[in-house]
């Protein structure tokens, strides 16, 4: 699997416009990473279930875009993945996220701070640790690290947030978040980040274009229309291509009934209760019948957005030679993006693919057990 993943990232690199150097460093980097699983042959079935794409590959890749630039390419891998139960797991995530901070020189004070909450003696939930790293000119990325709010049961999940939001400081925060159906993940950046964020994912089933547009809580996101624009392209609702929606029993257009759209609130600021970040993420692979429907809307986004959807054809290249017509599960979402000071970003999100390819679909639908 390492060999696999690690050729990926190497051709990704190149697709994103980083040079040689930096792109062997992260091939490395990633297989450090994943560590014994990496040797893991891929005639062998996943050595465990990974919740962080269909096929149980743990990793998965990401372009983020914005206008006249080159889009940054990301890595999101859990390296605790093959580990012996969900506890070890997330020692082993700990020790690795650990690693790259005495290597990068970054602190990890803010992790330290809420081990307690997410790293529990006998943890519950699909997952213990995730890491993203944006791979940037130089060889040191930017890091992320995502966290289960229900490690100590899905019914303490929101005292996990709200007690997590106060101690690193925002102790306003969780009455700022929207109404959601689950908390999904607790997000920190760690490192050079101008500045770090803390970051709250909730899961909303059933969503419409029309609620989705009332999600956000930060002053200056996206207007509702433009929400409600990149909904409905994503989603596919109101085209030819538009399978997967169904009317939502408050009469507010098709819905997502299949898997559930996903939004982020960031928060930067600790005298605010208001977030600085919002981010509406589309599984477009549950609403789209192959990636070829999936390309089409990504595209139409991002020329929406006045960005360059060149370097994500060139991406779904780099890691797969199948045609986007013989499967669908290789662009796994779509998200917008804001966050304040910077400009709107689109990410696509693209799946590895080492185990297995999700065949095509006559019609829309999600595969048993998958839904979030």
């Amino acid at each position: 699997m390492g060999g696999h993943t690690s050729r990926q990232v190497l051709r990704l690199c190149e697709a994103a416009g980083l040079g040689g150097a930096d792109s062997a460093d992260y091939a490395r980097t990633l297989l450090a990473a994943l560590g014994p699983a990496a040797e893991r042959p891929l005639a062998l079935p996943p050595s465990a279930d990974c919740f962080l794409s269909d096929d149980h590959t743990p990793v998965e890749f990401s372009l983020s875009f914005v206008p006249g630039a080159a889009p940054t390419l990301r890595v999101l891998l859990e390296p605790g993945f093959g580990a012996d139960g969900l506890a070890a797991n997330g020692r082993s995530g700990l020790r690795a996220v650990r690693a790259m901070a005495r290597r990068w020189g970054f602190g990890t004070r803010r992790l330290d701070e809420l081990e307690d909450l997410f790293f529990p003696p006998a943890p519950e939930g699909p997952l213990a640790l995730w890491c993203a790293l944006e791979l940037l000119p130089g060889g040191v990325p930017k890091v992320k690290v995502y966290l289960n709010p229900a490690a100590a049961g899905q019914e303490r999940s929101a005292d996990t947030v709200r007690e997590a939001l106060h101690r690193l400081g925002h102790r306003q925060a969780f009455a700022a978040l929207p109404e959601g159906d689950r908390h999904l993940f607790f997000a920190l950046d760690l490192g050079a980040w101008e500045k770090p964020r803390a970051k709250v994912y909730l899961t909303h089933r059933n969503l419409s274009a029309t609620a989705a547009a009332g999600l956000s809580r930060m002053d200056g996101g996206p207007t509702r229309s433009e929400v409600e624009r990149f909904f409905r392209t994503a989603a596919g609702h109101g085209t030819a291509a538009g399978t997967g929606g169904r009317d939502s029993p408050a009469g507010t257009g098709p819905s997502l009934h299949r898997r559930p759209g996903i939004t982020c609130h960031a928060f930067t600021e600790t005298g605010s209760a208001r977030p600085s970040g919002f981010t509406l993420h589309i599984p477009v692979r549950d609403y789209a019948r192959h990636d070829g429907e999936a390309l089409d809307r990504a595209v139409a986004v991002l020329r929406r957005h006045g960005m360059d959807p060149a370097p994500l054809v060139r991406a779904l290249s780099a890691v797969t030679a199948r045609r986007p017509e013989d499967g669908v599960g290789l662009i796994a979402y779509l998200a917008l993006v804001h966050q304040q000071g910077r400009p709107p970003r689109i990410t696509a999100y693209v799946s590895s693919e080492a185990y297995a390819v999700r065949p095509p679909a006559a019609e829309v639908r999600v595969p048993a057990g998958a839904a979030l």
